[in-house]
């Protein structure tokens, strides 16, 4: 029944080239046969394109598998090392308390960012962040700049804020992360920027799903010791005694240098973690995503060629039954 079915299919289409006007048989044959490639040809163009298309989707989906293992790897390295880091910066917290809402002239806020991009949208809320600072800590009578570390930050905040950039640095992760290297940086940045507070801006480390957008503040030793005359939580510093011939201007100096480059430290490698594990949730999105889109793909593709298929079925039995006729 199914090639009964075919067959008058076949008789169906084929009744139309019966026609009472007469044709030139050459030009007939010439128009058949050039519509006849142009079919054949479509056809196998689309599946052609839609092979190479699934071909491409797989190739990506390959690399985006390789890109989560990658980061993972270098998460577990990571992570140990911020956690251990965060021994440094909380004594000076519990010393020196971190008073994000004090009152300067200088401010100098420190972006962190990656220097690489597929990690999701931890450089663009740092971004955002450090022009909110910018904005709330701007005046007439302040001054504020940035200390840029990444460049994908560098990128973004060269757009509109190319003249409040006091320092970049980029390519600091090409090496594993020590505290040697951040504290030569540290030094750095502090030989070059006048300041009254450093406000460091990076993305604390929680899950591989989850970071938490942070602010770590340090003032410059005259703001510490102007704070701890006025009282409050800094106040309690008169109550430690100073041993040695260092004066107390001479100790605050030193204590302000260490814990910005601590800080510094914790705040860098928990960017670090906080990139691989957005970059491991961004690949491990983008394989499920090309996954479903490769599925997508093969039905498509099957589709297109079971039409062609069963096109070419009907034309072989049309021109059988026209033969028979």
């Amino acid at each position: 029944m199914a090639m009964a079915a075919l067959r008058r299919e076949g008789r169906r289409m084929a009744a139309p080239l019966i026609t009472p006007h007469p044709i030139n048989p050459l030009r007939s044959s010439l128009a058949s046969s050039d519509r006849e490639h142009t079919l054949l040809g479509v056809r196998s163009i689309s599946t052609q394109v839609v092979r190479n298309r699934m071909k491409s989707v797989r190739n990506i989906q390959k690399i985006t598998k390789a890109m989560k293992m990658v980061a993972a790897s270098k998460l577990r390295a990571i992570q140990t090392k911020a956690e251990n880091s965060r021994g440094l910066w909380q004594p000076f917290t519990a010393l020196l308390g971190d008073t994000p809402s004090v009152d300067v002239k200088k401010n100098v806020i420190v972006t962190i960012s990656s220097d690489k991009g597929l990690c999701g949208g931890i450089n663009s809320t740092s971004v955002k962040i450090s022009r909110g600072l910018h904005k709330l800590n701007a005046g007439p009578e302040k001054e504020c700049k940035y200390v840029i570390l990444g460049e994908k930050a560098k990128a973004q905040l060269v757009r509109d804020s190319k003249k409040d950039i006091e320092l970049a640095f980029t390519e600091l992760q090409k090496n594993p992360l020590n505290y040697t290297q951040v504290a030569v940086l540290a030094d750095d940045i502090l030989k070059n920027v006048e300041y009254d507070a450093l406000r460091i801006v990076f993305n604390k480390f929680q899950s591989v799903v989850a970071f938490v957008p942070t602010t770590s503040t340090v003032l410059s030793p005259e703001v510490v010791e102007r704070e701890a005359e006025a009282g409050g939580k800094l106040g309690e510093l008169d109550s430690y005694e100073i041993e040695g011939g260092e004066t107390k201007s001479e100790v605050l100096q030193n204590l302000t240098e260490f814990q910005f480059s601590c800080v510094m430290f914790n705040a860098m490698l928990e960017n670090a973690c906080s990139e691989q594990g957005a970059r491991m949730s961004a690949m491990d999105s983008s394989s499920r995503n090309a996954g479903d889109m490769l599925d997508r793909l093969t039905l498509t593709y099957n589709r297109t060629r079971q039409a062609s298929i069963t096109t070419e079925l009907i034309e072989i039995i049309s021109g059988a039954s026209a033969l028979e006729g």
